[in-house]
């Protein structure tokens, strides 16, 4: 298959040649003919004027900061998302000159992301800091530090829990619910209701696999269905049906569930909100989420899928766009929902498949998954006020993608970069320190791979890998938070991550963070 890339690769050495170039640190290369530059940018006037602009906008709105408390708080928690890849999603989504939405949101920061006892952080530990203002070890979710991963006892003592956001949304009468991409039992969006020794255990087969009693420890799906948080939440969206059901019974769509217990945990939740005459829907495709009728409901569970919900860009690409929401439809229907309440509410939105894109070296999926949790977030930016509304975006960790070489501007962010490497050979823009993507990029016999019998346009391409990897690691540098609505100028500078709650909390007057708590 012929590639752009490869051609502008031809073109650059039959006008450079083979030798030496004068300034190997900072190569001059001859602009592809498939590039025309902004004609404005030429001119010096554009940048003034649009510093201008920006410095216009910054002192109005430091002139009239908005000191006034948040009626609603939503959290939007990019999985795995770090500045690298903030950066690419503009390229991919066309300019290094745009902005995803949140960019533009008028206050930015950064956070420190590290766990007690690890230096790079999982998305268990991390949850428990941005959701409840402490941070504890890695692999636990809603313990703090005293509570090592894989323990059978120490989780059970409630001393050791921590509580999260959407218990003190709860505790000042606010509603409060998840929508995620991920599992709802997963490591992030358990974080908001659970409190466990392992953010493996969805399920109770995953606690016995451990040799752990699944009677003492309360799996993440139970605690969903029994416990007070998981309980009252009144929005709760997402995948993972497998973990709420027998492995002797078949969902909706004919797979069959993990647990074995014998229990219908979906079924429990439906009764039990019957019992209390509340009124609740369960749904598990985006055609039921659509039917319901938001007016009438108190109480919605969606469960899309037997695992995680698709990546973004399969939805159109393996036609299931028909079948499965969207990250935006379930935060719009999430608000929807909320608002209904006159006291308010506490609203957490996930994209976590930007992170498993990472993870497979597939960073075509994340930036088309980080591109949709844009959307979803300009969408309940318009759907909200600035004035009553915090929307706080943030994401947990980074990963160890980068942007590398000296691409063309505007060039396509998938393709090679403009020279060759030492060995001759193209290499791309984007790669990873390690992953699996490294069966890609060397051979045992020939070494380094010649790129160019690759399709990197497509989807499924496993990206450049340094070091090899089953599954690429997570980074450990900080991640940014940017910030709308009220008090949102407090997100300004860098901190720990155990701070973004006990800001949100006390920006809403909320939880240990109130006014009459400091």
């Amino acid at each position: 298959m012929k590639r752009t890339a490869v051609v502008l690769v031809s073109l650059l050495l039959a006008v450079a040649g083979t030798g030496a170039i004068k300034d190997p640190d900072h190569p001059n290369f001859p602009a592809p003919r498939t590039y025309t530059m902004a004609t404005e940018e030429a001119d010096t006037q554009f940048w003034v004027d649009k510093a201008q602009n920006i410095l216009a906008h910054k002192l109005q709105t430091y002139n009239q900061l908005n000191t006034k408390r948040a009626k609603n708080i939503i959290l939007f928690l990019g999985d795995g998302m770090s500045i690298h890849t903030v950066t690419a999603t503009r390229d991919f989504m066309g300019d290094s000159s745009m902005q995803v939405s949140f960019e533009k949101f008028p206050f930015t920061g950064l956070s420190k992301t590290y766990a007690v006892n690890k230096r790079t952080p999982d998305s268990a530990t991390t949850a428990t800091a941005y959701l409840s203002g402490v941070k504890g070890n890695y692999g636990t979710i809603g313990v703090n530090a005293q509570v090592p991963k894989y323990d059978c006892f120490k989780a059970n003592d409630t001393s050791t829990h921590t509580e999260s956001l959407a218990k003190w949304a709860q505790d000042a009468g606010k509603w409060a619910g998840l929508v995620t991409t991920a599992r709802v039992t997963h490591a992030s969006p358990a974080g908001v209701y659970a409190h466990t020794a392992s953010r493996s255990w969805e399920y109770d087969g995953e606690i016995v696999k451990d040799k752990c009693s699944p009677e003492i420890n309360v799996d993440i799906a139970r605690q969903l269905v029994e416990w007070p948080v998981g309980k009252e939440l009144r929005v709760v969206m997402g995948g993972g049906r497998r973990n709420f059901r027998d492995k002797t019974m078949n969902d909706e769509e004919g797979i069959k569930g993990y647990r074995s217990d014998k229990r219908d945990l979906i079924r429990e939740w439906l009764d039990n909100k019957r019992s209390e005459n509340k009124s609740a829907q369960y749904v598990w495709s985006k055609k039921g989420l659509e039917m319901v009728d938001i007016s009438k409901t108190e109480y919605l569970l969606g469960l899309f899928s037997d695992s995680h919900c698709p990546y973004h860009g399969d939805l159109k690409r393996d036609r299931l766009e028909n079948s499965d929401p969207s990250l935006s439809l379930m935060t719009q229907k999430a608000i929807e929902l909320l608002r209904k309440n006159d006291k308010g509410y506490f609203l957490f939105v996930e994209g976590a498949r930007i992170d498993m894109a990472h993870h497979s070296s597939k960073a075509h999926k994340s930036l088309e998954d980080t591109e949709e949790f844009s959307r979803a977030i300009e969408l309940a930016r318009n759907m909200t006020s600035e004035e009553d509304t915090l929307i706080v975006v943030t994401s947990d960790h980074s990963h160890t993608m980068s942007l590398n070489g000296y691409p063309y501007r505007r060039q396509n962010i998938f393709d090679f970069a403009p020279s060759l490497a030492a060995d001759k050979l193209p290499y791309t823009i984007l790669s990873y320190a390690n992953g699996p993507g490294y069966s890609k990029t060397f051979s045992s016999k020939t070494g380094r791979r010649d790129l160019r019998q690759y399709d990197t346009q497509d989807a499924e391409y496993r990206f450049m890998a340094t070091v090899p990897m089953g599954s690429e690691t997570h980074g450990a540098e900080d991640v940014g938070v940017f910030a709308s609505g009220p008090m949102a100028h407090y997100f300004s500078g860098n901190y720990e991550q155990s701070n973004i709650p006990a800001v949100m909390a006390h920006i809403a007057n909320i939880g240990p963070f109130a006014d009459d708590k400091l």
